[in-house]
Order: structure tokens, then sequence, then C-alpha cells
């Protein structure tokens, strides 16, 4: 059997020439490589009946971190904090999720990935972390002040997850780089663990295959055993689910 297929979202940004051109931090590619897929980097403005085409041939999708969620899709008003909104990459990113949804297909969303799944199946986000919760802890670090693999703290894992199973620990310490979060969570999604501040940090959708979501950066951390094996286990899922 081949190795499994699985897509990976990108961003759109330009180049310094002024080309509009698609990015996508290499971790995520070399952790895929790293569980025995081979990736595919879907651009971030295909049409949808290209898009339609393309989740077929794909055995998993990985829904990347980027910018912001445009804040209409939960309702909310603009922010000074909110930063590279991108509309033509919301509405990629929502048109792949139905379709990964209704085919079935094994997926796992990082970061703004978390928030773009609870997003459309009907949550809702903190715009800004540290202006909407007093006292939370820091969230938000930056690659210039921090290295992408800092652990800025722990989360608690639920047990009976399948979070848990995988990570078989009931605590992991991750990094930390986003200064949004889920608020209210959407109907079909369960809470897989919590940061210490009570801020959901891991998702998995209800009476689904494989279907996980983390706000952490699990790619940049591959070194570590328990989000190696958090990508082993969605690369096994996808590989499953081959025709």
């Amino acid at each position: 059997m081949t190795k499994p297929l699985i897509g990976i979202t990108t961003s759109r940004t330009t180049s310094e020439f002024g080309y509009p051109q698609f990015a996508l931090p290499v971790t995520y590619v070399q952790a895929l490589v790293h569980a025995g897929a081979n990736p595919v980097l879907v651009p971030s403005d295909l049409p949808e009946d290209v898009l339609k085409g393309l989740v077929p041939r794909l055995d998993g999708m990985l829904f990347s971190g980027g910018g912001d969620i445009e804040p209409h899709h939960y309702s909310a008003d603009i922010h000074p904090s909110l930063s590279y909104l991108d509309s033509e990459r919301d509405r990629v990113e929502f048109f792949l999720l139905e379709e990964v949804l209704q085919k079935g297909k094994p997926f796992l969303a990082i970061c703004r990935g978390i928030q773009v799944l609870n997003v459309y199946l009907g949550g809702t986000l903190y715009v800004d972390i540290p202006s909407q919760i007093p006292g939370a802890l820091k969230h938000s670090y930056s690659p210039a002040e921090t290295p992408i693999d800092f652990l800025a703290h722990e989360v608690k894992v639920e047990t009976g997850s399948r979070l848990a199973e995988i990570v078989s620990a009931s605590t992991v310490d991750v990094n930390s780089t986003h200064h949004q979060a889920i608020r209210e969570l959407a109907p079909r999604l369960k809470p897989a663990s919590y940061s210490t501040d009570e801020l959901i940090e891991a998702v998995e959708l209800d009476d689904y295959g494989f279907g996980l979501g983390v706000q952490w950066h699990p790619e940049r951390l591959i070194s570590h055993a328990p989000m190696a094996a958090l990508f082993q286990a969605f690369v096994e899922a996808a590989d499953s689910s081959q025709d």
C-alpha cells in the first residue's frame, strides 16, 4: 500500500518582489513525512469545483495555523489585535472542512485550524485573550522572543479522550503562539484538554473516525514523544482510510 496522501492548507502572502504566493512553515511537511505520509500543499484560493475534485483523492487533511478568522463568521466585532485576515482562506478552509466531514476523512486541525473547526460547526472565539480574560496565562509567545519549541505551559488531557489514548498521559507540556481561543464550544465537539486557566486547548469531533484539533503547534515538537505519537496516530488513520 502506498503512503497516505495528506493535504495541508496554506496561507497567502506576497514575495519581496510584490508577487502573490502561497506559504507554509516547513515543520508541517517535516512532521508528516517523519510520520510516514506524503504531504500535498493546498493553495488557499482554489475555486470550489477544484477543491471538490481534490478532496476525494486525499486520505487526510491537516488544517494549519496562520492568521485570524474574520470575526463576522462568529458574530464578533473587529478588534485592533486581529491580524492577517484573509476572506479567501476562510472560504477555502470552511469548504474543505465541509467536504472532509461529508466524506469522513481523517483530519488534524492546528492552532488556527482548531478555531476554523469550532467556528464552522457553530462555536465562537475569544477575539483576544489578554483583553477579554483578565488573569489568563500568557498564550501568545512569538518566535522573536522564544524558540518555536519553547514549552510555554502545561495542558490537562481529559480522561477517556482519544487524545489521552494517543499521548498516554494526563498532562503534556506544549508551546503556545495564539492570542485567540475557543469561547463557546460547537455542539459536535468535545473538549479533550484544558490549560490551567481553563481555556480549551484540544477538541475531538464526536462520533467520528479521526477528527482532532489542538491549539498548540505539535508539528514543532516532533522530538517530544507525545507530539510524535499524535502525528503517528493521524497518519495511521489516514493510511487506514485509503481505498
